[in-house]
């Protein structure tokens, strides 16, 4: 099992990733910087993180102007983010 702090830094790079992404529509790249800032805020638990981040991308993941590479990259995310202890 990966590193908790390390699995969230892989969230962050590919958070980052996407917001950096012109192709991928303005509210998406929205949804993600507030993502990576749940995800970077260590005032809160490790698993309330996850779970707060886990449900701002659910929001989007079936968004139908979604590309489909960004697609793909917000179900890599999902999976990461699930793999993250929510206690």
């Amino acid at each position: 099992m990966a590193d908790p702090q390390s699995t969230i830094n892989y969230c962050i790079q590919m958070l980052t990733a996407i917001m950096d992404d012109s192709t991928i529509p303005r509210n998406i790249r929205r949804v993600a910087d507030e993502t990576k800032k749940v995800l970077m805020d260590n005032s809160q638990g490790l698993g309330l993180r996850a779970a707060t981040a886990l449900s701002l991308i659910d929001e989007v993941s079936n968004d139908p102007n979604m590309p489909v590479h960004a697609r793909t990259r917000i179900w890599e995310l999902v999976s990461q983010l699930e793999t993250l202890p929510l206690d």
